[in-house]
């Protein structure tokens, strides 16, 4: 799949947010025209395979071509799911066979590929798709012989195609296809010389940036030389001119044979690939820098620990101060710090070593836990049909995991020093109304608690709930189904998980979804609805913040819009764009700003906004700052939320790269990776001088805070983690997949 690929392509211009009082109805958009129900029912009859849904759709006028926001039409639908007849009904009723969405840059066959349906590439090929050099190349890897022999006769196909498919042919060893690309290479005439053809000045600047390769250890950088582009090898001095020889691709002018492509999605470029004949090197973008500035230099390698740097074991004890509460996502207001609470460096699951407790807990669940004195409570899923489908890892497969069955979502209330579960109550029980992504669960949200009440939002079956400290329900609130998932295609769910918070008695829901997205405030005592802003906005995972500077408090939320409201009324008091397409950090505050990140193109920013923001403060194009940002850069990153700690900003990728920053100036101080990489969800937290992160397969790594990196402890928990960890009063609480786990000296 993930967050821009394209400029905004949502007009997010009309968002009209009034005050409520707790007794007005809350104001409702006005519902979808009749053209745009039309198409929706068209979309979804072509997603559903119904013959009869869309020849009735297409009798009453709707155009076969109409496009949803993101150019994707019912063609890409149907080659999407591979239901075959309704792609021969789509063009014979004149479907444009070459639309690509302006997301992702694909065209019917592309989907159809990506997803192994050979017989409707075979009939879109008929039909006159582009795209047979791709096709031909996925055709081999797969040794279908008969799709290999079908792309073979596409006009679109010339012998700088044919000449790689056939290495690539002899490298998969099948003998049948080898035949037909020799006979086929040798029907060929010879290519003429490939000409350099004319790129305008706005999209050579687009490819400018730096790209590294992990597996070489190497980055290479692409800059402006005038009106012509420039690259510079790894360990080089003299960058090569590169010549144009198509829009995408082009060839170093003093090297032969080799061509460099540059891919993205909707307008941002995000790799360049090197080709020698059937060999292809992938360089993915470390950055770009803005418009007529130069190209950045590749990331810094972490810096090593000093000689006489201690090691773990020698590290003096932080003063403790007095037990603090960890009561939401990531602590008080998401700020993941844990000075003074005595967390420990070193533990180890098999010796015991300052594992104080172990708790099982059944079902699965992404939440974090929260603590309030002595209790820690944690919410949990558990699927009727035992379904545990999980997947780790880097990558962008973006079906859900197919289980509706009858769940049981749970909340649990765990004694902090034992693990004893003093109490479990069922929340609810029945069939989930949305499928999960394979990196989710039914059980998402982190809770909140205030110390009188403890509150949880379960968004597959539309519930906000809340218990008092001896598990006594108080009061529940239906807030509707919250529906998030992929913006490109309705179908494909992956399950709400943006947390609650609460703020000045009020709970704060932001529930963005497919359709109708909103924020919303409700009586902490009673649940009541106090004020609801509807929101122009697509699905998105992170939890709201407060802002407080001076005597201004505004609620912050993440999205492809970043907005800022008045927390008492629900009124909208500014906006920020571009942002990613798909966003999950939570916004967080430090040094007098709120710090909001995106890490999905089209684009990937980090922000710093000042507290008098007020309208539309996006920034001019080219610029980095102004009277109401601090500073921002294009660096963002997807799913860990930041954390600023003792004065600067500290960011992890998906990847485990952290970048550190100058909180006040931007300034990027180092950029290292997390122990041997890997993929990271959960996001990082600070105390008494010290990071930690944990990553996916379990380990939780531990380094000194500070303008350099320096690991101190990797500990390895053996079992999948997703949540982020909580500290209070010595003990470090680590929610696994499967149990809760109580860390500290014993």
């Amino acid at each position: 799949m993930t967050s821009a690929i394209a400029t905004l392509l949502l007009t997010l211009a009309s968002i009209v947010s009034a005050a409520h009082t707790p007794s007005a109805p809350a104001q409702q958009p006005p519902g979808p025209s009749a053209a745009s129900s039309a198409a929706e029912e068209f979309w979804a009859a072509s997603r559903a395979g119904d013959t009869a849904r869309v020849t009735a759709a297409l009798d009453k006028g709707v155009d076969v071509n109409v496009k949803t926001r993101y150019g994707a039409t019912a063609l890409t639908f149907a080659a999407d799911r591979g239901h075959i007849e309704i792609v021969t009904l789509l063009l014979a009723r004149g479907a444009d066979v070459n639309q690509q969405d302006t997301f992702y840059q694909m065209r019917a066959i592309d989907m159809a590929m990506a997803n192994n349906h050979p017989e409707v590439v075979k009939l879109l090929l008929e039909r006159g798709s582009k795209g047979a050099p791709s096709v031909l190349q996925q055709a081999i890897q797969r040794s279908n012989v008969a799709l290999v022999t079908a792309v073979l006769q596409s006009p679109e196909l010339t012998r700088a195609h044919v000449r790689p498919a056939l290495a690539g042919a002899k490298k998969v060893n099948n003998a049948e296809i080898i035949a037909l690309v020799e006979k086929k290479l040798a029907s060929m005439p010879e290519d003429a010389p490939i000409a350099a053809v004319a790129v305008d000045r706005a999209t050579l600047q687009s490819y400018v940036g730096t790209y590294r390769n992990e597996e070489a250890g190497a980055a290479i950088t692409v800059a402006m030389s005038g009106e012509q582009l420039t690259l510079t090898p790894p360990n080089g001095t003299t960058p090569m001119a590169l010549i144009a020889v198509a829009p995408a691709r082009f060839r170093p002018a003093e090297r032969e044979g080799l061509t460099i492509s540059f891919e993205g999605r909707g307008g941002t470029i995000e790799r360049a690939l090197a080709v020698v004949g059937n060999s292809t090197q992938v360089w993915t973008r470390v950055a770009a820098p803005p418009a007529g500035t130069a190209a950045p230099a590749a990331p810094a390698a972490a810096t090593p620990p000093p000689p006489s740097s201690p090691a773990p074991g020698d590290l003096k004890p932080a003063a403790r101060t007095a037990a603090r509460n960890w009561p939401g996502f990531r602590g008080d207001n998401a700020a993941g710090n844990g000075d003074g609470q005595g967390a420990v460096v070193e533990w180890d699951v098999d010796t015991q070593q300052n594992i104080r407790w172990k708790t099982p807990i059944p079902g699965i669940a992404n939440a974090s836990p929260v603590v309030w004195g002595n209790r820690v409570f944690v919410v949990t899923a558990i699927s009727g049909a035992g379904d545990k489908t999980f997947r780790t890892g880097l990558y962008g497969d973006v079906a859900p995991v197919n289980d509706l069955s009858e769940h049981v979502w749970k909340i649990y209330c765990l004694d902090k020093a034992t693990g004893k579960v003093l109490w479990e109550r069922d929340a609810f029980k029945g069939l989930p109304k949305v499928k999960r992504h394979t990196k989710a669960s039914q059980a998402n949200s982190t809770p909140v608690t205030d110390g009188r009440r403890v509150v949880a939002v379960f968004g597959s079956i539309g519930l906000l709930m809340a218990w008092d400290l001896e598990g006594k329900l108080l009061w529940k609130t239906e807030v509707s189904v919250l529906d998030s998932g992929w913006f490109f295609d309705p179908d494909t769910q992956w399950g709400h998980s943006s947390s609650p918070i609460i703020h000045d008695g009020k709970v704060i829901v932001q529930a963005d979804r497919y359709k109708g997205s909103f924020i919303a405030a409700y009586d902490a005592a009673t649940g009541k609805q106090v004020w609801r802003s509807e929101r122009d906005e697509i699905s998105t995972w992170g939890t709201p913040t407060v802002f407080r500077a001076g005597t201004r408090t505004q609620i912050v939320t993440n999205g492809p819009k970043i907005r800022g409201y008045d927390p008492a009324t629900g009124k909208l008091l500014w906006t920020l764009g571009p942002n990613s397409e798909v966003t999950v950090g939570t916004p967080i505050v430090g040094n007098g700003v709120v710090y909001v990140t995106g890490g999905y193109p089209p684009a990937r920013p980090v922000y710093a906004i000042k507290p008098n923001a007020t309208g539309d403060i996006s920034l001019p194009k080219d610029q980095a700052t102004h009277e109401a940002i601090a500073w921002s850069n294009g660096e963002g990153t997807y799913i860990p939320t930041p954390v600023y700690y003792d004065g600067i900003l500290y960011t992890c990728g998906n990847n485990g790269v952290v970048t550190a920053y100058d909180g006040a100036t931007g300034e990027r101080l180092y950029r290292a990776r997390v122990g041997g990489g890997g993929s990271f969800a959960a996001s990082p937290i600070a105390a008494d001088g010290r990071l930690y992160f944990a990553n996916e397969d379990g380990d939780v790594y531990v380094a000194r805070a500070g303008r350099t990196y320096q690991e101190l402890a990797k500990n390895e928990m053996k079992e999948i983690i997703m949540s982020t960890p909580a500290i209070s009063d010595g003990v470090v609480i680590v929610r696994t997949l499967n149990h809760v786990y109580g860390i500290g000296e014993k």
